[in-house]
């Protein structure tokens, strides 16, 4: 997959941002807080994506202006298409979102048609961040493998919101808890396939993870990733997921009713999973060195993208965010070797600091604003 051309103005301080990416690389360069982190950003929510800072919606748009817009061509295995993004500030901000020219009613088919996987600083939470964070992470990178994965997990998130709020009723002596049931066996049905979903994806992961861990640290070093379902034991998984697991979940969010009725809220099921990071068969978020840590979260999103490519048969573009420059030689040399045959976005606020034999497109930012050069060949 590739990006072929870019335009963005108006999302925060970028202004009249066009051009053509290179096939390869593309180094944007600047400066602290000039916008390069910004371009990459516009061009992740692009996918359907939210933002990978956790920017609000309303805050995309610039303080001088009324909207921003902005528009991509991609090349996949199979044609040229064009997406278009469009945010109207408003007294409800108003989205317009168009691909290959047909309106859409949301971000939802953007997920099918962008295929992006990003590297931030941030990415360290997926270790030693609360579980949360590695939920969110496994479930996106599960879902672009499997887009019917995205419909499960938004009406898993609904359903929970009206038990939720059901809950809370009860508790208040303004509904029945007798209603409890009929959500239940809604959040069942899908826990369930969410559950068999993640174990699926992780099992995956966790082959990959362990060999690119393995190299990276010189074989010293084992990285494991475990899940830990909230419902189901790992040997359940060896079974179908079939009206046996469904009643399995049902069960367990019964067993929790009086408990989630007293306080409120849902304390069982698939917002209560955990995904253990191991290194050594030792806790990584507990015991790991900032330097395990960081490698650790690289390579998660090394296999990250290594999995997608095997299974779709096409390169996701790749946004690293200021992170070669923290790596020493070998280890760049690992990443651009794992990432060799994708379309790469690359910010840096110092090109010398990435590998001299990396060349391509370099996009200087200045206030918002790009200007072009070719690197040397």
């Amino acid at each position: 997959m590739l990006i072929t051309k870019v335009k963005i103005d108006g999302f925060k301080n970028l202004s009249e941002i066009s051009f053509v990416p290179d096939t390869y690389y593309n180094i944007i360069v600047g400066a602290n807080a000039q916008g390069k982190t910004n371009l990459l950003e516009a061009l992740w929510i692009m996918s359907g994506c939210k933002s990978f800072r956790g920017s609000k919606e309303r805050d995309y748009i610039a303080l001088d202006k009324s909207r921003f817009t902005s528009e991509i061509g991609i090349y996949d295995n199979f044609r040229q298409q064009k997406i278009t993004y469009e945010m109207i500030k408003g007294a409800n901000i108003t989205k317009n979102i168009t691909i290959n020219g047909v309106k859409q009613k949301g971000t939802r088919n953007l997920f099918d048609v962008f295929k992006c996987i990003a590297f931030i600083p941030d990415d360290v939470e997926i270790i030693k961040g609360a579980p949360e964070k590695r939920r969110n992470f496994i479930d996106m990178a599960a879902s672009q493998l499997n887009p019917l994965f995205v419909a499960h997990i938004t009406k898993n998130q609904a359903v929970m919101n009206q038990r939720n709020a059901l809950l809370k009723s009860i508790l208040q002596g303004a509904s029945d808890s007798s209603i409890l049931e009929i959500w239940d066996k809604q959040a069942a049905h899908e826990g369930a396939l969410i559950s068999y979903m993640r174990d699926g994806y992780i099992k995956k992961l966790n082959g990959v993870c362990s060999e690119l861990y393995s190299a990276i640290s010189g074989g010293k070093e084992r990285l494991e990733l475990e899940y830990k379902s909230n419902v189901f034991k790992a040997e359940d998984f060896n079974e179908p997921c079939n009206a046996a697991a469904y009643e399995k979940y049902f069960n367990k969010l019964r067993e929790t009713e009086d408990y989630d009725i007293r306080t409120g809220i849902t304390h069982s099921g698939v917002n209560r999973d955990e995904i253990n990071v191991k290194i050594n068969g030792i806790s990584a978020k507990e015991y790991g060195s900032q330097g395990q840590i960081k490698s650790a979260a690289l390579v998660i999103k090394l296999a990250q993208a290594e999995i997608f490519m095997e299974r779709s048969k096409e390169a996701p573009v790749v946004f690293l965010d200021d992170v070669m420059g923290e790596l020493d030689e070998n280890r760049q040399r690992f990443v651009f070797d794992i990432i060799r045959n994708m379309q790469v976005f690359i910010t840096t606020p110092n090109e010398s600091a990435l590998l001299p034999d990396i060349k391509g497109k370099i996009l200087r930012m200045n206030g918002g604003r790009l200007t072009e050069e070719k690197s040397d060949e």
